[in-house]
This record gives structure tokens, C-alpha cells and sequence, in this order.
């Protein structure tokens, strides 16, 4: 099952679907996977399942609900890589915060967990530095963020520990973005940036060519020892 579970807007006068994973036993915290342009597709609920493995609770919100409810497509597939593309432009990403801080509350109201993290790839990764400057999110990390150097007059604003992944030969995130992120965010004392040496964007994906394995599993474990040093 695609999505499979529910959550209530900040407002109280819709609902959204959601992709849920729990582990076995109490959760011992809880991580947002926030979706690629891709929707919530196989790559984004094989991340949840992976967390779920590891002992949180992973919830992947569909952000792409206003669009349309249950979009999954496959980036390796021309036509669904051009139809994401289309479906970034439209997206209103200031309401996708907010359902991402709806998607917060519901974790420790409804499931009872405290701890909440998240981590996004793509436009998720940029969503993670707004959820991080934006929200109280106990952690963030962003995988190939885009377009992060134009948010960075939001770095005040971020309180709690936040992690970037960059490869240095992203098709989407140029040199000098990935000069402007170092030099706005290097010496913010909750920021932490990982470079990735000629790698492009999507290395970290589950599905598909795009993914590296070798620097994926790299990134994936400092991933993993920030979250369990942040949310537990």
C-alpha cells in the first residue's frame, strides 16, 4: 500500500495521506521522509521502511496532495521524469511546511513520540533546511538540497542540528550554489555540510541509475549516527 495512513492539516479543514512504517517495539523517535519531485514512490517508502528497521517511526507525507493525491513516479522513466518536473513547478512550498509541521504535531500528539527528525531528498532536501529554519524539527538532514542559496537569510532562524549532502557535480545545484552554502553556512554552529567528490544529484536514491552505492551507504551511516545522537 502507496500511502496508508492520515493527517490533519495545520487549519483542521483537510487531511492528507501519508506512507507510515513503525518498528518493532517502542519507537525511539520519530523521521519525516520528505519526498523528491517524485512523490511518495517506492524509493521514498523503501527509505521509511529502512528507518522503521532501525527503530523510529518514519512517516512520509504526501506534499503533493493539493496537486494531486498519490503521485509516484519513476525518475529513470522520461515521460514521469518530465511529468515531476512539472508537478515541482506548480508545488507550493510554503504550504509544504506547513503540512510538514502538521505532519510534526500529529507524530507527538497522535503517536506519542517526542522526538521528531526529518530528512528529505532533491526538493525534499530543500524543504528539510526550511522545516530546519522554520519549524522546531529536533533534527534535519537534506540530501542534494536545491536552490538553498537563496534561503540562506533563514540560517538564524535554525535551532537545532541540521546536516547537508552535497555532491560536488550536481546537475542542479551549481558550483557556485554549493561556494555560497559553504560560505553561508560553515561556521553556523548547528550546520554541518558533507561534500561528495564528482558525484551528481539523486546518488543517494534507493531505485534506479542514479544511485552510488559506495557514497550512498556513506552518507546513509553519518545520516544514521546524527540521528541517533539528536533524536536517539
Amino acid at each position: 500500500m502507496s500511502l496508508n495512513h492520515t493527517i490533519t492539516t495545520l487549519e483542521g479543514d483537510a487531511s492528507f495521506g501519508a506512507y507510515v512504517a513503525k518498528p518493532q517495539g517502542s519507537p525511539r523517535g520519530a523521521i519525516i521522509v520528505i519526498q523528491e519531485i517524485f512523490g511518495v514512490n517506492p524509493g521514498i517508502r523503501q527509505k521509511c521502511d529502512k528507518l522503521a528497521a532501525d527503530g523510529y517511526l518514519a512517516v512520509a507525507p504526501d506534499l503533493f496532495w493539493r496537486l494531486e493525491p498519490g503521485i509516484s513516479l519513476d525518475p529513470d522513466i522520461e515521460t514521469e521524469f518530465q511529468q515531476a518536473l512539472d508537478w515541482m513547478g506548480k508545488f507550493d512550498q510554503d504550504a509544504g511546511i506547513r503540512d510538514i509541521e502538521a505532519t510534526i504535531h500529529h507524530i507527538r500528539r497522535t503517536h506519542g513520540v517526542a522526538k521528531v527528525g526529518s530528512v528529505g531528498y532533491c526538493l525534499g532536501g530543500r524543504l528539510a533546511f526550511m522545516t530546519a529554519s522554520r519549524t522546531d524539527i529536533d533534527a534535519s538532514v537534506g540530501y542534494y538540497g536545491v536552490g538553498i542559496d537563496g534561503l540562506l537569510g533563514e540560517k538564524h532562524a535554525i535551532a537545532h542540528p541540521l546536516m547537508l549532502h552535497i555532491p560536488t557535480a550536481d546537475g542542479f545545484v551549481s558550483r557556485e550554489t554549493q561556494a555560497a552554502m559553504h560560505e553561508g553556512l560553515d561556521d553556523h554552529p548547528k550546520v554541518t555540510l558533507h561534500d561528495y567528490e564528482g558525484l551528481d544529484h539523486g546518488f543517494a536514491t534507493e531505485h534506479g541509475k542514479r544511485r552510488n552505492e559506495e557514497a550512498a551507504n556513506l552518507a546513509d551511516s553519518r545520516t544514521a549516527a546524527f540521528f541517533a545522537e539528536h533524536i536517539g
